[in-house]
Order: structure tokens, then C-alpha cells, then sequence
């Protein structure tokens, strides 16, 4: 599903889910504000038959019964519909936040890899969060101010037209004024507001950022640097906010200046009409307190525009980075997958990262359903980016990929990946209990069930030495645990996920030699009948391998297994020599 890539436009989209309640908030809104403007047409009316009563002063208020029972009624009416507003918006606006929280939550979390890689974590939760408050305060802006405003203007100037035309047109004067400077501002300050908001945004990422970093920080004693750091982007806020206030500044000089031209001359031409005996001394009465509750109800609408330019900004800013189109989506007849065996092929695979930067050209390589196959080579050489696209992280420039002879591409991306078990070299965990983190394998899986794959994964015996146990919160990306215990945590989710397809990035390289023995039988039992990917940088880890594939500059070099490639004393033999004390080193000696 796409979403609006404009704010009025997206507001709208989540407005029809609610639109009983929104058209009933703004009903109610209307009743509200013709109470408003016809008090003083009541008001006219009271003051014309005090005018001219010259009964008993004990008979007044029979003599005015029928005024103050339309006036009491329309008091009474309008107080039950704006309780019924009241419990209508109880209900009403946080489901609107919710729907949006909701939606937009499900449409970012299904962009690609590299989106995320490109975007801190720290700015699109901020913009995540700000999007559902601004677009709330917008509908009350529009509920509550505008539309008020607007229905207020138009029994305004109809009941003066009736009065006196020439009072109605000094109001549309003032009003087409008024409303082309608020037009101005809208149009800059929007676009004043909406890059302050994303300089917000980065500042806000960058402090994430910091923090996720605090021990690399604390290691290198580069506090004061991440201070100065941090004024660069915080004195680009600033400049951007002032350059925002000061147009809204600006903007409400000149709005001050048509108000005051609006009471000078109403205020002239009232007397002037009453003197000349144009209008009555109600009339008088009426016309002067709706001017004056017109300019005071637009002066507060005309500084919500302030508000709502600046939430308009927020809007559009959050829209241009969280609404961007998906990289990676399932096709329109996508369908599940079904894994019996686990052969996975490449079919001409060709792809890149960037243009005229290709990582394969034209690869072709079947892993055999159940075997055990190795990934070899430098840094860069291709071997995360070859698991990447079995996960389809990535679409290909062209060719395909077969599991099962099923090509991926036509696979839902759920299906493929619920296929795959993938214990990553640096796992990240949830900042949940430990049961949390292991059952994310398995959401179906037991209590039972979460102890035995932690056993199997020997981290049963750290898990119950903790005070908590198994209900132990482990940290934002699980730092409260040590980097062999978190492999370990990986190592069980993927036992408990079990999976017909299994990846390990080095999988044991934060453990040390005792438990790395202990896990080493687990995943044996873990890679029976599985077929398994095995990124080595630790050449030893593919002596059980039942096939080894050499990977230099993108493209399989040499495979066969483990004592096939030292025979022939080609590159892998080459890198089997060079490795110290049992890793690979970086890159190529050229």
C-alpha cells in the first residue's frame, strides 16, 4: 500500500476512516459558532425593545420572554451538542494518532536494507513520532479554528449585508486582505518550517547516534569532541528556527496593521451612521460586538497559522524520508514458499551496489539441497552480499535465484525469509526478557521449548545465575550481556526457529574455545539435514564442510572441499597459508 506523499493528502487518507466522527466534531463546531455570532443579533433585539418599553419596569421580563427563551434555548442546544463534541474527541483523536502510528510503523518497516542503512535509526523514529501529534493538531485546527472561523464570517457578513451592505463590504475588504498575507506566510513559512524541522530531525539522529555510541566514546575520551560535534548541527537549528520566527514576526506586523485599519474604520463609520440616524442603537450594538468577535476570533486563527504552517512543515518533512518508495516488494501474484528440499541456485545473477560498480556479473552456482557449503574470501570479495540476496535483501539487476526452483523474486518476502535461520557475527537483540529474545524463533514456541533450544545453545547456565532468569531484560541491542552470551542467545533463536535453510556468519567467533567446542556439537546437530551457508573468516571452521566456494572480486574462483583446494595450491590455499593465528587477514596483498 502507498501512502500520500502530501500532508493534506495524507491527512485526509486517515480522516475517511473516521468520518462520522470527524463530520459530527465539525457539526458541532458549526452549532457553536452560530451561537456565537447571532448573540449579538439577540443582544440588537433586547436592546431595541428596551428602547422602546415604557411599560411597568415588573412586566420587562414577560415583555422580553420570547427573546431570552430563543437565547436560552440556543444556549442550552449548543452546550448538549459540544458535550457530545467532547466524548466524540475522547474517542475520536487517539485512534486517528493510532491508525497513523499504525500504518506508517507497517509501511517503514517493510523498506529495504539499504534504506535503513542510509537513514538513522534515531531520525525515523523521530519522525515516526512527531507525524501522529502534528497531524492531530492540525484536525484540531481545522475542526476547532478554521472552519469555525470561516462559518463564523459567513453569518457575519450575511447579517450586516441585512443591516447596513456597506459594513459587510468593509469586513470583505479586511478580510481579502487579511487572507492574502496569511497566504504569503503559509507558502514561505512552510517551507521555512519544513527544513527547520528536518534540521530537528538530524540534530535529533545525531544524538542517537552519540549515545548508541557512549562506549566508544567513554574508550577514546572524545566527550568534549562529541560536544563540539554536536554544536555544529545544533547552531544549524538554531539559524533555521530564527529564520522561521522571523518571518511569522513579520507576518504578524502586517497582520496587526489590517486590524487595526478594520476597527478604525468601523468604529468611525458606526458612529457616523448613528449620528446620521442610518442605524438604530441596536443595530449599533450588533454590528460593533461581531466586529469586534470576528477580529478577535481571526487575529487567534491568523496566529494558529503560525502553528499550523509549523506543523504543516513537521508533516511534510517526515513524509519525504518515511513515505519514500519501497526498494523491495513482493509482486502483485506473489505466493508462498514451500521449501522441501533446500536447493538453492544463482541463474545469471548479475548485480551492484552502485552503477559501473558491479559485485556479480553473470553468476551461476547450485548449492545441493542438505550440503554444508563454505564462504570464502577477502573483505569485499562477495560472500555477505551473495547471503544477502538468498535473504532478497537486494533485487537483482538481472538473472534469478532458485529454491526449490521457486524464483524468490515471485515469492512472498515473508515466506522466504521464515525459510532461513541466520545466526549474524554481531547479533542484535531486543531490549526484552530473554524469553522474548530467544522465543522471536519461534512465536508459537513453549516455555518448555525455549529452555531446551537455550540448552542446546549452552546459554541455560548464564540465564540462570541472573536474578531474573529467563524474564531478565538484556538492554537496548541486548548491552547488558557480554558479545558470547549474545551469540549464544542468536544461536538458540535459530535452533528454535528451525529452519531447512541455515546461515552462520561466523557464528561462534565472540565465544570462547571451552563453550565454542560445546557449541560447535549443537550446531552440528542444528546443520543435519539442513542445507547450510557458512561465511568463514576463521578458516579452521570449514574442516566439516562438504564443499568450500572461493570467492575473489565477485566472482567463485575455485570450489571443492577443504583438502580438494589445498591440494591444488591455488587461492585458497594461498589464503590458508597466509591466515594468522586462524583469521583471514582483510584484503589481498597485490
Amino acid at each position: 500500500m502507498k501512502l500520500p506523499h502530501t500532508a493534506l493528502a495524507f491527512l485526509w487518507h486517515f480522516v475517511q476512516r473516521q468520518y462520522i466522527a470527524f463530520s459530527i466534531i465539525i457539526f458541532t463546531a458549526m452549532i457553536w459558532v452560530t451561537n456565537e455570532t447571532f448573540f449579538p443579533f439577540f443582544l440588537k433585539l433586547i436592546v431595541n425593545k428596551l428602547q422602546n418599553f415604557h411599560g411597568d419596569p415588573h412586566t420587562v421580563y414577560s415583555y422580553l420572554s420570547g427573546v431570552l427563551i430563543l437565547l436560552i434555548s440556543f444556549w442550552v442546544v449548543t452546550e448538549i451538542l459540544l458535550r457530545i463534541q467532547g466524548l466524540i474527541t475522547v474517542f475520536a483523536f487517539p485512534r486517528f494518532r493510532a491508525n497513523i502510528r499504525e500504518t506508517v510503523f507497517n509501511y517503514v518497516k517493510s523498506h529495504s536494507h539499504e534504506y535503513f542503512s542510509n537513514n538513522f535509526a534515531g531520525r525515523i523514529a523521530q519522525k515516526l513520532a512527531d507525524l501522529p501529534t502534528s497531524c492531530q493538531a492540525i484536525m484540531e485546527m481545522v475542526c476547532f479554528n478554521f472552519i469555525t472561523a470561516l462559518v463564523g464570517a459567513c453569518i457575519v457578513l450575511f447579517m450586516m449585508w441585512h443591516t447596513k451592505p456597506i459594513f459587510a463590504l468593509i469586513i470583505i475588504i479586511w478580510l481579502c486582505l487579511h487572507i492574502g498575507l496569511t497566504s504569503i506566510f503559509i507558502r514561505f513559512g512552510n517551507q521555512s518550517w519544513s527544513i527547520h524541522s528536518d534540521a530537528v530531525s538530524v540534530l535529533s539522529g545525531k544524538i542517537v547516534d552519540i549515545f548508541t555510541n557512549i562506549p566508544s566514546m567513554r574508550l577514546f575520551a572524545r566527550g568534549e569532541f562529541e560536544t563540539n560535534y554536536l554544536k555544529t548541527f545544533q547552531a544549524d537549528e538554531i539559524a533555521k528556527s530564527r529564520r522561521a520566527m522571523l518571518l511569522m514576526e513579520l507576518t504578524r506586523i502586517g497582520l496587526g496593521m489590517s486590524g487595526l485599519f478594520l476597527i478604525f474604520s468601523m468604529i468611525f463609520l458606526l458612529i457616523y451612521s448613528w449620528a446620521n440616524h442610518w442605524i438604530s442603537i441596536g443595530d449599533f450594538t450588533q454590528v460593533g460586538m461581531q466586529t469586534f468577535w470576528l477580529l478577535g476570533w481571526i487575529w487567534f486563527v491568523s496566529f494558529q497559522m503560525t502553528v499550523f504552517a509549523r506543523e504543516l512543515g513537521t508533516i511534510n518533512g517526515a513524509l519525504s524520508i518515511i513515505t519514500k518508495g519501497h526498494d523491495v516488494v513482493d509482486c502483485k501474484d506473489a505466493v508462498p514458499l514451500h521449501v522441501t528440499k533446500g536447493e538453492i541456485c544463482f541463474d545469471r545473477v548479475t548485480f551492484n551496489y552502485q552503477k559501473n560498480l558491479p559485485i556479480f556479473n553473470d553468476l551461476n552456482v547450485k548449492l545441493i539441497a542438505g550440503q554444508k557449503v563454505g564462504l570464502v574470501g577477502y573483505s569485499g570479495s562477495g560472500k555477505s552480499t551473495f547471503v544477502n540476496l538468498i535473504l532478497r535483501f537486494y533485487d537483482l539487476n538481472s538473472g534469478r535465484i532458485l529454491i526449490d526452483n521457486q524464483n524468490i523474486a515471485q515469492v512472498t518476502q515473508d515466506s522466504l525469509r521464515s525459510q532461513i535461520a541466520m545466526i549474524p557475527q554481531d547479533p542484535s537483540l531486543f531490549h526484552r526478557t530473554l524469553m522474548e529474545n530467544i522465543r522471536y524463533g519461534r512465536l508459537d514456541a513453549s516455555d518448555e521449548e525455549v529452555i531446551a533450544a537455550a540448552k542446546l545453545a549452552h546459554c541455560h547456565e548464564f540465564i540462570e545465575v541472573l536474578e531474573d532468569k529467563y524474564q531478565a531484560l538484556v538492554g537496548e541491542r541486548g548491552i547488558k550481556l557480554s558479545g558470547g552470551q549474545r551469540q549464544r542467545i542468536a544461536i538458540a533463536r535459530a535452533i528454535l526457529k528451525n529452519a531447512p535453510i541455515l546461515i552462520l556468519d561466523e557464528a561462534t567467533s565472540s565465544l570462547d574455545s571451552v563453550t565454542e567446542k560445546l557449541i560447535q556439537e549443537s550446531l552440528q546437530l542444528l546443520m543435519k539435514n539442513r542445507t547450510t551457508i557458512v561465511i568463514a573468516h576463521r578458516l579452521s571452521t570449514l574442516a566439516d564442510m562438504d564443499r568450500i566456494l572461493v570467492f575473489h572480486k565477485g566472482k567463485i574462483i575455485e570450489e571443492g572441499t577443504k583438502e580438494e583446494l589445498l591440494a591444488a595450491k591455488s587461492h585458497f590455499a594461498m589464503l590458508w597459508n597466509m591466515q594468522t593465528d586462524g583469521f583471514l587477514p582483510e584484503r589481498t596483498q597485490d
